[in-house]
């Protein structure tokens, strides 16, 4: 594609998201902030970087498409540089190509893949560059992350000819944007809030406030409005019990997630402990017990049926 189709019929708003490791997003950040400041100065670009204590942190690149691309192109060069830097301390003789992920609502990946994969084996052809669409959405959203590899340039005219299509055919429905989550902070509820412990800091948590409250609302438990709030599995004076659920065998793999990925999650936002009993010969249920305060148990409840029903009424969408 010449860069006339660009400069002249694209030249909109567009929105870029990207997906980046902590470490990645330092570097692109710099120095007191130096860097990201530069790139904003001189590509006249929005460039947004979402909270930082997360493992993973969304960049958002906002504004005319050209302003974009050169912000665009600033990451790319910034992370070819940390890629040679690494180079000269290590023993490697072929050099790693760039990898990005950006991220697109799962609405538009049928466009970008083609009918039988077309478009996007055009897109690789005519870049060179590798370009891999997730099958799965992203956590708790309606995004996938689409990942390329490739040198600084293919990169970047990918990532022109991919905008170009998703400019082609907009997101249908609702988009529900991905957020990473924060890398293992306690939670805690408190006067109906929650609150994700970092540091010295409580930072309220409206996602996880609606969760809570959904859960009260379906709380098999009488709870007494708590002023002290209820810690994730610190608190003692919060009275734990104990409640037991039972799942067929062939959904309890929904809950345990990935190398128990799904069950920590949950465990973690509930701050409740969950035991899964070993599969009894015969039956054809596990038994799964929740431990923890009256809150955290029906909230850790509250996440395993919601997983239940999402993975019953999503087996496709999943």
């Amino acid at each position: 594609m010449d860069s006339g189709v660009i400069e002249g019929g694209l030249n909109v708003t567009l929105t870029i998201r990207l997906l980046m490791h902590g470490k990645e997003v330092g570097s692109i950040i710099g120095k007191k902030g130096e860097s990201v400041k530069k790139m904003r100065e001189e590509s006249g670009a929005r460039i947004n970087i979402s909270e930082g204590n997360c493992p993973e942190r969304i960049i958002t690149l906002a504004g005319p498409t050209t302003a974009i691309f050169k912000a665009f192109s600033m990451i790319i060069e910034k992370l070819e540089e940390d890629i040679s830097s690494s180079m000269s301390n290590s023993t490697a003789t072929s050099k790693p190509p760039v990898t990005l992920r950006i991220v697109v609502p799962a609405s538009q990946c049928g466009s970008l893949i083609g009918k039988g994969g077309c478009k996007i084996k055009e897109i690789r052809e005519s870049t060179g560059a590798q370009v891999q669409v997730a099958g799965d959405m992203l956590p708790n959203s309606t995004e996938r992350a689409i990942t390329i590899a490739g040198t600084p340039l293919s990169i970047i005219e990918c990532v022109k000819q991919i905008c170009v299509v998703m400019l082609e055919s907009p997101p249908k429905g609702v988009t529900i944007p991905y957020r990473p989550k924060p890398s293992g902070s306690p939670v805690i509820f408190a006067g109906g809030q929650a609150y994700a412990v970092q540091g010295q800091h409580a930072i309220p948590q409206p996602d996880l406030t609606k969760l809570h409250q959904l859960a009260m609302q379906q709380s098999p438990f009488p709870l007494a409005p708590s002023s002290q709030g209820f810690t994730a599995g610190m608190d003692a004076s919060a009275q734990t019990g104990s409640h037991e659920l039972t799942i067929p065998n062939d959904l309890i793999g929904c809950i345990i997630g990935r190398q128990g990925a799904k069950i920590n999650e949950i465990r973690q936002m509930s701050g409740a402990q969950i035991k899964i009993a070993n599969p009894v010969e015969g039956s054809s249920d596990r038994q799964v017990t929740i431990t923890g305060s009256p809150a955290s148990i029906s909230l850790a409840e509250y996440l395993i049926n919601a997983r239940l029903s999402s993975e019953a009424t999503g087996m496709a969408a999943n």
